[in-house]
């Protein structure tokens, strides 16, 4: 039914029971399975209408964001290799991770998004929105949502 499924992961608690769920499938369906992480994009933070001078530079930013998704992805793939799924990884530095994962399955015509839903207060959610309901109104890609 799935020949190739794209699992959005940040590496949070929440996002590795996804990664189970997502890697399950992949097995019982015989399907590659695509992981995607998306750091933020380095912005140079301000307090009113001064630049505050940053942890990081630019490309130290970039290095670190890149580290980071290095290894929420290499920890997918490992486990992958163990389960006998084949694995492919997409790295992405977006401000929108939403667009980013919408991009990617569409790219890589997945049929099935695997990806986690962080709780949030009603009223923080309403401000912030959600990723995944980002994701579940940009697309037509079916999405399993894991809780």
């Amino acid at each position: 039914m799935y020949r190739n499924i794209l699992l959005a992961t940040d590496g949070s608690t929440l996002s590795r029971k996804a990664t189970k769920a997502a890697l399950r499938l992949a097995r019982d369906f015989q399907a590659t399975l695509h992981v995607i992480n998306v750091q933020p994009p380095y912005t140079i933070p301000f307090a009113g209408e001064v630049a505050i001078p940053a942890m990081y530079d630019r490309g130290e930013y970039e290095v670190a964001a890149k580290e980071a998704g290095d290894k929420v992805l290499s920890e997918v793939t490992k486990q992958a290799e163990a389960m006998g799924v084949e694995c492919k990884v997409v790295f992405r530095m977006d401000a929108v991770p939403s667009k980013a994962i919408v991009d990617a399955a569409k790219r890589r015509r997945v049929d099935l998004i695997v990806m986690a839903m962080h709780k949030r207060a009603m009223f923080t959610s309403m401000l912030l929105g959600s990723e995944t309901h980002s994701v579940l109104s940009g697309c037509s890609i079916p999405v399993l949502v894991h809780r």
